[in-house]
């Protein structure tokens, strides 16, 4: 069984499991952790790593062995033919899935960037905004672990009962004349989350069924980041 998961929810864990291709975006300190975990537990999976730094990419090149691209990630994602069945691993300081469906609903109609209204913040515990209109949110007050298995009842770092699953809580946000699609991030390793690219068009698929203004969240059982957009079909 996967870390953290348990039977009931294990049965809705996005397919293929395990995986048998893992796109990792960022080769940093975060995406080399990844790199490292990911190959150690699906050592038989297809990997690419990207990153635009290339001192960066040569490190995990020459220690791990994998197939790396020169490119910044976001543009690379925009423009790459990724089937269902690829897990993506953001490991890069952006919202990926955000700026991913951006691009995507701005080739089927008019999309804009639009901060997350205000009213969010007092229904997401600790909230964090910054000056794009990005809101942060998180049960915890503290630094994780790096290598947390998000289990479901008990906090890693405090041994106290976990207060709930944020991905929940993002999706009872309730703001009037928005819609809210909550991407969860699915642990594939301690500390390593991602989602498949399946699972990544069956949300944007709701974004687009909205037709209307949208909070997009993306989030573990702990952290999660949310933006908004305005979108309208050609």
């Amino acid at each position: 069984m996967q870390d953290g998961l348990r039977d009931q929810e294990f049965a809705a864990f996005p397919q293929p499991f395990p995986p048998n291709r893992i796109w990792i975006f960022g080769a940093g300190k975060f995406g080399t952790i990844a790199a490292r975990r990911l190959k150690k537990r699906y050592p038989s999976a297809e990997f690419l790593v990207v990153d635009s730094n290339a001192k960066k990419l040569g490190r995990i090149s020459d220690e791990l062995r994998l197939p790396v691209h020169l490119e910044d990630a976001l543009s690379f994602f925009s423009k790459a033919e990724a089937p269902d069945d690829l897990w993506i691993v953001p490991a890069v300081p952006a919202h990926v899935v955000y700026e991913w469906m951006l691009s995507e609903l701005g080739k089927a109609g008019r999309v804009n960037r639009m901060p997350v209204p205000p009213g969010v913040d007092t229904q997401v515990p600790n909230p964090y905004r910054v000056a794009s209109g990005t809101l942060y949110a998180s049960f915890a007050t503290f630094i994780c672990p790096d290598a947390c298995n998000e289990p479901q009842d008990v906090c890693t770092f405090t041994k106290e009962p976990r207060l709930g699953n944020l991905f929940e809580v993002l999706k009872g946000i309730r703001i009037p004349g928005h819609s809210v699609v909550v991407v969860r991030s699915w642990q594939l390793a301690p500390g390593v989350g991602g989602s498949t690219m399946g699972y990544l068009r069956e949300k944007l698929a709701e974004v687009k069924a909205a037709h209307r203004r949208t909070l997009i969240a993306t989030s573990c059982r702990c952290h999660g980041v949310v933006d908004g957009l305005d979108w309208e079909a050609s």
